[in-house]
């Protein structure tokens, strides 16, 4: 992989990275994330981002690119495909659409992975603008989806969508505050 060839794992050091930690790499540009342990790709899952790109400015619906950690795990115990609405469980089940159409519903289900960007100014707080540029209160997540036939296509509203198969399966292994790194 071409990203490890200019990326130094010593940026992550100010963050509270240690030699053998997980972290996640999300690649926008393959839309894929990758569960690493140092340079190692421990696991690869296709995603969806956000269906208008790139971007940090609240009501953009882009995803943030950037050093960012997991700032809460929501959805412990929740069944597959539980809906969640303000980090609330629904009660709800949701039908997930394995063909590529959108459905209309923009459902978080599953499990929720909240991020905190880390870089003032960038994904955290406001830019030099004044307009709020905080991954964390833009309520950006790696969540589940309803819609499943879009993964590995941009289609988000920001947020990293994942199957929820997947989500759960990324949600047991790391811990709050594992880093999560945002590229091109």
């Amino acid at each position: 992989m071409d990203f490890f060839k200019k990326f130094d794992l010593k940026e992550l050091e100010k963050y509270g990275y240690k030699e053998g930690d997980y972290w996640i790499l999300v690649l926008i540009s393959e839309q894929k994330l990758y569960l690493m342990k140092n340079k190692e790709i421990v696991k690869e899952y296709p995603v969806s981002t956000g269906k208008n790109g790139v971007g940090f400015v609240e009501g953009s619906y882009q995803t943030p690119l950037g050093i960012h950690r997991i700032y809460k795990k929501i959805g412990e115990g929740l069944p597959r495909g539980a809906v969640l609405k303000g980090r609330k469980f629904t009660g709800e089940i949701a039908e997930i659409e394995k063909r590529p159409v959108a459905t209309g519903k923009d459902l978080i289900t599953t499990r929720i992975l909240w991020l905190e960007g880390l870089e003032e100014g960038k994904n955290k707080g406001y830019d030099e603008k004044g307009r709020l540029v905080d991954t964390k209160k833009r309520y950006i997540y790696i969540h589940g989806t309803n819609e499943e036939g879009l993964i590995g296509t941009p289609a988000s509203h920001g947020c990293i969508r994942m199957r929820n198969k997947d989500i759960l399966e990324l949600w047991e292994k790391v811990e709050k505050k594992t880093l999560v790194v945002i590229k091109v």
